[in-house]
């Protein structure tokens, strides 16, 4: 019986210390600015495109960097919020898409990514997206209802956030989860998990708020944000709204879904903002 209590009590006291590790370090499950590595090593002048290298700077004293990419007689500007791993180097691909779309595109690096400065936190990271809005409408003088928001997996529920404070002309949100508890309850079901999270990053709470149209694109075969999370949005957000269903995984259903996803993303431009130069 010794034995037995011996092996219960170890554990107990694994349980607890995994569950402990979990709580104290979860901003490692959560930002990844070194995924695959934090040095931008690719601008838009590899593929073509002309950009601006710009420093905003943050209303708590950070500094962060990016791109602004002007488009030929632009219809639009596009607010690039990115996901939680690698930098604004590792989006050339949707940069391209968005750009032919005749949209002007300002992608940042959160504070701690890239060449940014400081360390990524939930309140911190919408003090970078509040920086980058006020930059397109204040310095670049882009009106509001030209201005879509794209929020790209946690980027989306920064997008979300922002949406909810100001007033795009449209929400994109690309494999984007319901909130960091559910998710985290999900991807850890052995656990607590929704009742250790210190970080909210609550999604579905800001599409209460948003007024613009929205457009989700989830895929089905999402290994990471499962694609309930793309329903549960859909169903929280106020009309006008859709969920286009893409396949494969979590990082390649850009790639394996290209084509349904640049109509979708075409379309959905096309409606918010009119056709015609700012």
């Amino acid at each position: 019986m010794r034995w037995m209590a011996a092996m219960l009590g170890w554990a107990v006291a694994v349980y607890a210390g995994l569950a402990l590790y979990l709580y104290v370090f979860q901003a490692r499950f959560i930002y990844f600015p070194e995924l695959p590595s934090r040095q931008v090593t690719a601008t838009p002048a590899d593929i073509g495109l002309a950009f601006e290298a710009v420093r905003l700077g943050t209303a708590d004293g950070e500094t962060l960097a990016g791109w602004y990419i002007p488009a030929p007689a632009a219809r639009g500007t596009l607010l690039y919020l990115h996901g939680n791993g690698g930098n604004i180097g590792h989006r050339l691909v949707q940069i391209e898409v968005f750009h032919r779309l005749g949209l002007n595109i300002l992608i940042v690096d959160y504070r701690g990514y890239g060449a940014s400065s400081g360390k990524p936190g939930e309140e911190g990271t919408y003090q970078d997206a509040l920086a980058a809005w006020a930059y397109l409408t204040q310095e670049k003088r882009r009106r509001p209802d030209r201005i879509v928001l794209f929020g790209e997996s946690l980027g989306g529920s920064i997008a979300a956030w922002l949406a909810a404070r100001h007033t795009p002309a449209g929400l994109i949100l690309y494999a984007s989860f319901t909130s960091v508890p559910e998710l985290a309850q999900a991807l850890y079901p052995m656990f607590p998990a929704s009742r250790l999270a210190r970080y909210r990053y609550d999604t579905r709470a800001a599409l209460g708020s948003v007024r613009s149209p929205l457009l989700i694109l989830h895929s089905p075969d999402d290994e990471i944000i499962p694609f309930s999370h793309g329903q549960g949005l859909l169903t929280a957000a106020h009309e006008p709204k859709r969920l286009v269903e893409l396949r494969g995984g979590h990082n390649d259903a850009l790639l394996l879904s290209r084509e349904v996803y640049v109509q979708a993303v075409g379309a959905f431009v096309r409606t918010v903002v009119p056709a015609g130069a700012e």
